[in-house]
């Protein structure tokens, strides 16, 4: 397989997709991913990995945090979006309060994803109160992509969408969950808003591949919400959002033309009726 060519060329993007890419330097592309629609198109774009976000509490229902998604709808807007992909890796959030209990519920989450929704993989948030958790789900054979800094389930006990792991006490508690979570068999892991110096140090202390988000360029790979980079969504604007489009706007101008069409009966038209 040819460097220039990879993974361009691979037909369907597994979790031994994404080691390999770490392991010759080729970054990871991800976004999330809702429904059947957007999933087409971001696979036909050629994203490695769709991560079925617990953000689509934000960006489809319109919640203030993450928090009220449930296991039902997560597995529901995974299911849309294993629908419309050939190519993609398929990861998929467990929502707040389907592992922070016992570990063997955590399990029983991450199968129905599995099974319900036909996830190639699921997504947790935390270091050490869920090694356990990881260390079954990953013996079952399921896929773990883990996740650390900002960790949004979390944000009433931090109180604040700020950068993550600044003081030392912090990064070294980082450096450790990022080691056990290795350990318990994560395949990835995504690392949330800490400082860029951070980020590539633990990407280069772990074999498996990292995914920044607003955490520099030396992650393995970079993953935003779909919304925020085509500008769907515009009332949020973080530091490490780029906007690719401004879908917003294009949309506003779209619909406001029909409405128009509309008013002045000049749609439809006579080629456009029967």
């Amino acid at each position: 397989m040819g460097a220039e060519a990879f993974p361009a060329n691979v037909p369907r993007v597994t979790t031994k997709t994404v080691q390999e890419m770490k392991d010759a330097g080729v970054p990871i592309a991800v976004l999330t991913a809702y429904d059947y629609t957007s999933a087409r198109l971001l696979d036909r774009a050629g994203v490695d990995v769709l991560l079925v976000g617990d953000s689509a509490a934000n960006v489809m229902a319109g919640h203030e945090t993450t928090l009220p998604m449930t296991l039902d709808q997560m597995i529901y807007h995974a299911q849309c979006v294993v629908r419309g992909i050939d190519r993609s890796l398929v990861v998929v959030d467990l929502p707040f309060g389907a592992y922070q209990g016992k570990p063997t519920e955590a399990l029983d989450a991450a199968i129905r994803v599995m099974k319900e929704a036909g996830a190639h993989a699921v997504k947790l948030e935390g270091g050490a109160p869920v090694t356990e958790a990881v260390e079954q789900m990953v013996t079952a054979g399921i896929p773990v992509m883990g996740h650390l800094g900002l960790t949004p389930q979390s944000i009433y006990d931090y109180g604040t969408y700020q950068v993550r792991a600044r003081d030392e006490g912090e990064a070294d508690e980082l450096r450790a969950d990022a080691k056990r979570l290795e350990e318990a068999g994560c395949f990835a892991l995504v690392l949330e808003k800490i400082p860029a110096d951070l980020a590539a140090e633990v990407t280069a202390s772990l074999s498996i591949p990292t995914i920044g988000i607003g955490a520099g360029d030396q992650t393995d790979g970079q993953v935003l919400v779909s919304h925020d980079a085509l500008g769907l969504s515009t009332d949020f604007e973080p530091r490490f959002v780029r906007r690719y489009a401004r879908l917003d706007e294009a949309i506003v101008d779209a619909i406001g033309e029909y409405v128009s069409d509309v008013r002045d009966r000049s749609f439809p038209d006579d080629e456009e009726s029967y």
